[in-house]
């Protein structure tokens, strides 16, 4: 039962970063699994659930770290899981992959507007903020500010090795928001001119604390250091259920080339080790507020959004692994 060869490419790509940004890869993940029931040449209901489960698992092993894709893959698998238990034919299976795989990335397009119109309010006129990596939630709060008419100026910083900033900044730019844009070093030094500082999330865990691009953590440091507001914007299918088990979220370790060209890289001496982390992990007490689609809440209460978001997906094994 063959996966379709769109799966593999777009498989191919969060992997590469070709696709990148937490809610980017899980509305991709979903969109695999709807292509994949549309050109599925299954004859049988079992065909067809089998071929959605290995697309799953290929797609559920290209990053490690960010949990929208996991949770993508539960909201369009669990679905369908439940239907093929109660005995859905063929056409009716491929319908409720299809739709689910809609729902959830109109879901997840809303929660990026419902997190800008919540965040804008926490901007005042005049503010200087500073940012971190590309996360479309963060800059959908800024644009949005900028949009209702408030003065503001945003500081990114380039965020190596990938320059993920670069993006961030061009963005801002061309919504008309003046940027400054630095390199990451620079953080602290422009932090004593900063009002805000608003950035994204790969991951949150139970108790608040925030997975995401490396660098992360040592800007909300630097702003709890100058008692510079730290807001987290972060749908909530990124908060990780698992975490309310104890485990512990996998930080990507990604090629050290990234960071170091390999022409250079293969002249350096043998006993230099080049370590290229692509996530770090901000402390609950250096955040101020997370904002969701739902509302804004303290570090402390993420607990209660996994509760009522994902408390069913503790009680099953994956819907693929079956």
């Amino acid at each position: 039962m063959p996966v379709i060869k769109e799966v593999l490419e777009i498989a191919e790509k969060i992997k590469t970063m070709e696709i990148r940004g937490a809610g980017k890869i899980a509305r991709s993940a979903a969109y695999a699994l709807q292509l994949q029931a549309e050109n599925s040449k299954a004859k049988t209901v079992d065909e067809l659930w089998e071929e959605i489960k290995e697309a799953a698992r290929i797609l559920y092993h290209t990053r490690p770290t960010a949990v929208s894709l996991p949770n993508a893959l539960r909201y369009v698998t669990y679905r369908t899981k439940v239907a093929y238990n109660s005995g859905a034919d063929l056409e009716e299976l491929k319908f409720i992959v299809i739709n689910s795989a809609k729902e959830f990335i109109h879901n997840s397009e809303n929660a990026v507007k419902r997190i800008a119109e919540f965040g804008a309010k926490r901007i005042e006129d005049g503010d200087i903020i500073m940012t971190h990596c590309h996360s479309k939630a963060a800059v959908g709060v800024m644009k949005k500010a900028w949009e209702e008419g408030k003065d503001i100026k945003v500081i990114v910083t380039e965020t190596r090795p990938r320059y993920q900033g670069k993006i961030t900044a061009k963005e801002l730019a061309e919504a008309g928001i003046p940027v400054i844009y630095v390199v990451d070093g620079a953080a602290r030094h422009y932090m004593k001119m900063t009002d805000k500082v608003v950035m994204g999330a790969d991951s949150i865990t139970a108790n608040g604390a925030v997975i995401n691009k490396v660098g992360t953590a040592l800007v909300a440091l630097t702003a709890k250091e100058h008692r510079v507001w730290v807001m987290i914007a972060a749908e909530t299918y990124k908060f990780h259920p698992e975490t309310l088990l104890g485990q512990l979220v996998e930080i990507e370790e990604r090629d050290p080339y990234e960071v170091v060209p390999k022409e250079e890289l293969d002249t350096w001496p043998k006993n230099i080790v080049v370590k290229n982390p692509a996530f770090d992990v901000t402390p609950p007490e250096y955040i101020d507020v997370i904002i969701t689609e739902k509302s804004v809440i303290p570090p402390y209460a993420a607990i209660d959004i996994l509760k009522e978001e994902f408390g069913w997906a503790l009680k099953y094994t994956e819907p693929w692994e079956d």
